[in-house]
């Protein structure tokens, strides 16, 4: 099995890039830069994020015997959005949750692999478990990270689920590529609440994906007034990037929104029962905020056009 065929077999299966590095421990500079960031708690109460130092920072502690790390993006792009006066949704939550779509797509690669090689060990990783997914992006040469710490794909842009296969097999690498966001700072200054403190770096208490998705308290009051119509989640940083105007309508019937959650009117989410909301967001990732932390954001909202 070469570099090649995978990558090749991942295209077939619907992935809209691959790439593969060496699986290593990661290097000096972003062990520090991590290791800041937690220290100065920008990843608030999601305390997840600070255990498993070890395996997070090198992935053969998650798989015995890892030589590679096998990276790829879906994309998620809507070719159909939400109408701007209704409450909004995070692009990435129109439709059915990403965890299972790209693990079933990387289980299937791995399945076609460990046909050719049958002694293959390894495992596939989609955002759930510690695995630093937009650094070995970039050391796949899938692309750069951006100064919103997303991952941008070169004429590609960044709504894009990433996912991982670490196995025990030895192939060749890609490169990581010399592109950066250059002087360009939009991401930085369209954000509402200045959760973007550095390039690179997010203070996620400020964030609205943050505030809306995974806080489980009451919203920050100091967000509040700039929620705009965010319900769950924010693609403001992503929307003002200019290598996202290079965006194209994913091919993924999975992630198509259905006409039940794309008629949600702020009246109609206003009296959402949690019957209703159990069936139109069945096997969304919208769930993790739960019944409750979607009321409560849209309570927020209603709160600051009144301030």
């Amino acid at each position: 099995m070469t570099s090649a065929q995978i990558k090749e077999y991942a295209h077939n299966l619907g992935f809209d890039a691959c790439g593969i590095c060496k699986a290593k421990a990661i290097d000096a500079d972003n062990l520090k830069g991590y290791k800041n960031w937690i220290d100065s708690s920008f990843h608030a109460d999601m305390d997840y994020m600070a255990r498993n130092g070890d395996k997070r920072y090198n992935p053969a502690l998650l798989v015995e015997g890892a030589c590679s790390i096998v990276c790829v993006a879906l994309n998620y792009y809507p070719g159909a959005k939400q109408p701007e006066e209704y409450p909004q949704f995070a692009y990435y939550a129109y439709g059915k949750d990403y965890h299972d779509v790209v693990k079933s797509k990387l289980q299937q690669l791995f399945s076609i692999i460990k046909k050719t090689e049958p002694s293959l060990e390894g495992r596939c990783f989609v955002d759930t478990a510690p695995v630093l997914e937009r650094y070995w992006a970039v050391k796949a040469g899938l692309g750069f990270i951006g100064k919103n710490s997303a991952l941008i794909i070169p004429k590609k842009g960044s709504y894009f689920f990433l996912g991982e296969l670490i196995i025990d097999l030895e192939l060749e690498y890609d490169s990581p590529l010399s592109l950066s966001c250059g002087s360009c700072i939009r991401c930085i200054d369209a954000c509402p609440t200045r959760a973007v403190t550095a390039p690179k770096v997010i203070n996620a208490k400020r964030c609205i994906s943050y505030q809306t998705i995974e806080n489980k308290g009451e919203i920050d009051e100091a967000i509040v007034p700039n929620l705009g119509d965010h319900v769950y989640g924010c693609d403001i940083c992503q929307q003002v990037c200019p290598w996202n105007r290079y965006s194209q309508p994913h091919k993924t019937e999975e992630f198509n929104p259905s006409q039940a959650f794309m008629d949600l009117s702020f009246d109609r989410l206003d009296n959402l029962t949690e019957e209703e909301y159990l069936r139109i967001f069945k096997g969304s990732a919208v769930k993790r905020a739960k019944y409750s932390g979607l009321k409560r954001n849209l309570q927020a909202i209603r709160r600051s056009k009144k301030q």
